[in-house]
This record gives C-alpha cells, sequence and structure tokens, in this order.
C-alpha cells in the first residue's frame, strides 16, 4: 500500500510493528520502526532507498503494484545499512541495469553487503544535481557520519521535500504518516531518544551540516525522514530542535543510576536523591537501577541531565558489570558539558568508586568526589548521604539556590564530614582524582597562553573515528610536515580515516 505525500511523491515504506531491537540489541526500538522508502513519478520515475531486507519479498510485491518495475529510471540510496537498502539485491534481480545514485562510500558498504560490484554505480557529491522533468531536480547533499560515512540527504526542488536520511527521524511506528497526525509529546520523546542515543558523538557534524544547508538558501516545506514520520507541519522545527541538542544540551536535571548486590547502593541513591532535592526542590532527579530498566532510557536521561551520579557495589574489587557497560556506551556517546560522581557500597574493600570516578575523568566529565559506604547504610550513613546530595546540589546549581530553613537546619544538626564514610578515600581523591585530570580542557584556573601552548604540542583527537593527529609525526599524505603544530595545520586537512575537517578535532593529554 502507499500513501500520498506530496504532488508526485508516494511513501511505499514498509512498518515494522514488532522490532525491539537494533543495531544489533544496542537500541531498543519500544515503539517499532517504519522504512521509509519514496517513490518520485515526474518526467522520470525516480525510488528512493528501500526497506529493510527481511521485508524485500513484501516490498519489491508491493512496489510492482504500483509501476512498472522497469518504468524506474533510477534508484537513490541515502544510506547503506540494510535497514535502507536491504532490498536492493531481490529488486536488482529484476532489474539489473537501473543506475544507482549514491556517495562513493556507500558503493563499498553496498557492495559489500550485497555482493554485487556490476551494478550500474554512479557516484554523487555535494551540489551534484539531476534532472528528473516537469522543471524538478534532484540536488545531492553529503552527510558523512551522519551517522555512517556514506549518508547524504536528497532535496527535490519545486516541492521544496528534503528527503534526511536518519537526521531528524525516529523509530516510532505509528498508522499516521504525518507529525501533524500523531500525538506531539509521544513524537518529541522518540526524537530526543533517537537524536541521544544515536547522534550525540556526531553533534559537531549535525551543527555545521545543518548550517551547510540553511546556506543553500533552499526552502524546506517538507521533511522526508528515513525512520518514523514525515515532518510536513512546520517541519523546520526538528532541524531547530537539533540545532538545540548539539549545543551542549542540558536540563535542570540530574541522573542517578546504579547496580546493587545487596541493595546497599541502592539505599545511597536514596538518599542522595533525597539531600539533593532538600537543597534544590527545581531539580529533577531521575533514579535508575541498571538490572531493571530500559538502558536507552538511562542514555536520553544522561544527555539531558546537567549531571550524573553513578553508583555501584564493589565485587572483586571492580563495579558491578552493567555499570561497566553503561560506562563504556557513555564513553562512546562523548556527551560535552556534564558533571559527574561516583558513589557505591562495599564490604571488604571499595575498589568500584575509584574505577566509576576514573571512568568518568576519562569520559570527559567534571568529576567531583566520590562517596563509599562500608556495609549497609545505618542512619547517620544515611544522613551522610543525604548530605552528599546537599553538597552535589549546590555545587551543580544552574541558578543561585535560596535555602529554605529546613534544608539549613539539616545541615547544622548533622555537622557531618560530607564523605565521612570514606575519609581515606576522600582525602586521597581530594589530591589527585578529585581534580580534573587535564587542565587544559577541565581546569577553569588554566591561562589562555597555557592552552594555547599546550594545544601546540597536543595530539588532537578525531572525536568521530579516534584518529589520532601527533604533531611529531605531522601527515605526510596531506603535506603536513613532522613538528607543525595543530595550529598551523591547513584548514582543508582532512581526517585520514572517516574524511572529516578540523572542526571535530579535539585536544587529548
Amino acid at each position: 500500500m502507499s500513501i500520498h505525500v506530496k504532488n508526485n511523491i508516494h511513501w511505499v515504506g514498509q512498518r515494522d510493528w514488532e522490532v525491539r531491537d537494533f543495531h544489533g540489541t544496542e537500541y531498543k526500538t519500544l515503539k517499532g520502526t517504519s522504512y521509509n522508502s519514496y517513490l518520485i513519478r515526474e518526467g522520470k520515475n525516480v525510488l528512493i532507498d528501500t526497506v529493510d531486507h527481511k521485508f524485500s519479498y513484501d516490498f519489491v510485491l508491493q512496489l510492482e503494484q504500483e509501476i512498472n518495475l522497469n518504468d524506474i529510471d533510477l534508484i537513490v540510496i541515502n544510506h547503506a545499512e540494510e535497514d535502507h537498502a536491504g532490498a536492493l539485491s531481490l529488486l536488482m534481480s529484476k532489474i539489473p541495469n537501473t543506475p544507482i545514485y549514491c556517495t562513493e562510500n556507500a558503493i563499498d558498504s553496498i557492495t559489500g553487503h550485497h555482493h554485487h560490484p556490476e551494478w550500474n554505480f554512479n557516484v554523487v557529491k555535494t551540489g551534484d544535481s539531476i534532472d528528473i522533468g516537469n522543471g524538478k531536480s534532484l540536488v545531492f547533499i553529503e552527510t558523512p557520519m551522519l551517522h555512517w560515512p556514506d549518508s547524504m540527504m536528497t532535496y527535490m526542488t519545486e516541492d521544496a521535500v528534503l528527503f534526511s536520511n536518519d537526521a531528524f527521524g525516529q523509530h516510532y511506528c505509528d498508522e499516521r504518516l504525518f507529525n501533524d497526525e500523531v500525538e506531539y509529546t509521544e513524537l518529541m520523546e522518540q526524537c530526543l531518544r533517537y537524536y541521544a542515543n544515536i547522534l550525540t558523538p556526531f553533534s559537531p557534524l549535525v551543527t555545521a551540516k545543518i548550517h551547510e544547508v540553511l546556506g543553500f538558501n533552499l526552502p524546506v516545506d517538507m521533511v522526508a525522514t528515513s525512520h518514523g514520520v514525515i515532518w510536513r507541519d512546520n517541519p523546520t522545527q526538528i532541524i531547530e530542535k537539533y540545532l538545540e541538542w548539539a549545543d551542549e544540551y542540558k536540563e535542570d536535571k540530574i541522573t542517578i543510576f546504579y547496580d546493587s548486590m545487596s541493595n546497599n547502593t541502592r539505599m545511597m541513591a536514596d538518599g542522595i536523591a533525597q539531600g539533593i532535592t532538600e537543597v534544590d526542590p527545581n531539580v529533577a532527579v531521575k533514579i535508575f537501577n541498571v538490572s531493571r530498566h530500559d538502558k536507552n532510557e538511562i542514555l536520553t536521561n544522561v544527555f539531558g541531565s546537567k549531571g550524573i551520579l553513578v553508583g555501584s557495589s564493589t565485587m572483586n574489587n571492580v563495579m558491578m558489570p552493567k555499570i561497566a557497560g553503561m560506562l563504556e556506551e557513555i564513553t562512546g556517546l562523548r556527551f560535552k558539558g556534564k558533571k559527574a560522581g561516583a558513589f557505591g557500597s562495599y564490604g571488604w574493600n571499595g575498589g568500584a568508586v575509584d574505577r566509576i570516578h576514573a571512568r568518568l575523568t576519562d569520559a570527559g566529565f567534571f568529576t567531583t568526589i566520590g562517596m563509599k559506604t562500608k556495609w549497609r547504610p545505618d542512619g547517620k550513613a544515611l544522613e551522610e548521604c543525604r548530605e552528599h546530595g546537599r553538597q552535589i546540589a549546590r555545587e551543580w546549581a544552574l541558578q543561585p539556590i535560596t535555602e529554605t530553613p529546613e534544608s539549613v537546619s539539616h545541615v547544622k544538626a548533622s555537622a557531618a564530614p560530607e564523605v565521612s564514610l570514606a575519609q581515606p578515600m576522600a582525602q586521597s581523591m581530594a589530591q589527585s582524582t578529585a581534580q580534573p585530570a587535564t587542565p587544559s580542557s577541565h581546569s577553569p584556573a588554566s591561562t589562555t597562553q597555557d592552552r594555547a601552548s599546550a594545544g601546540n604540542k597536543q595530539k588532537q583527537l578525531c572525536t568521530v573515528c579516534q584518529w589520532v593527529y601527533d604533531p611529531e609525526q605531522g601527515e605526510p599524505n596531506q603535506d603536513v610536515a613532522p613538528g607543525t603544530a595543530w595550529a598551523d595545520v591547513p584548514d582543508y586537512f582532512l581526517c585520514p580515516d572517516c574524511g572529516i575537517g578540523k572542526e571535530v578535532f579535539e585536544p587529548i593529554a
């Protein structure tokens, strides 16, 4: 079944109500998803993308009911992942000579998945266009690493439709196709979840690419995504949201997540949360047990938080495995401008808190001193947890806090050291890891001159693919001589691995 989109554009995709795992088990699609394919009938007949490979037969069968397959003049593949181009093998077996328009990187991916290097590939770059008749053209815009190296968008002139690929989409399945037909709050929740879990690492590229597209001064009357609903009512609202989310987004919220062997760490989480809200009742505090909650919901809340607190019992002198897994995912998502702290209970030793603290620091968070409690917290220990929460509320406040008499009286009554149950650890961390790990990126005391000097000597990390520029080695393949400081590297420099420019590089120690 096709759905009319606009003028001579029809949706010929596939809804997937049952899917619950995406990218392996990386993303839980609790609302299902859709695979959006579009058929354009102008002077030329154009198919934009296909569907996931498991729906290949259904897709081709329904497409044959819409059009004689031999009448398809060209196929545009905006993205080569199997959920976009999965039906190509079956489709091309019926129309093997049909031209496929895609980026150069997409050819490698399509060939790797389908093993047909003989297909009629046509490479396009940003600004290339194809006349499809009736005074209309398709204009191509490369969007590498949003979120694969092969990605691109396609813009249709006159109708002013942007086929946006994964950008601006959602894993969200509904019988209705357009944004003005579905429940707004639920839609935006799915958009935020999608951005936080998939596109966060590429936020610098999101900002740069959106400004590049807007710089073309092309009208956008509709944003036709690859997943979820199509934006036809005020379509630029989602573009504006992406710009907001890409700019170190944070709300007045603190997310606490933990894993606990005997509920001791859970008791600490509750106490810390109580202390936070006593001092700052306006801050939203979200608490999650990583063994019980959807990890993508946790990561979405981390994305929207000004700070996070991570707790774990100590097991074999290390953190609980599920906490370690969450911290690995958080490191990969490369959140910016957020604060963090560690806490946890222990019996014989307390290595988990130390390891969490170090991992958070390495991941780029502004870390505060951690807190340990030995065995099950008693009344005194819980009060110290609450006091720790009160101090967190003060330190992390986005606006000056006017404390209530009740919260002040709590502080005077307790008279407890901030982390008295972990005093040996607290003292050592206060002298070492409690302070930011690298002065150039974490310490406000660093001077501009210090940062500039360090920047000339420091290696630079590509935040997209993790390639490292070493000034001592330079990059001979781009005529950057050994000993060239990063500030002197030409602006046209591209990362050798992912092909992205200097704007995505950051200094590393």
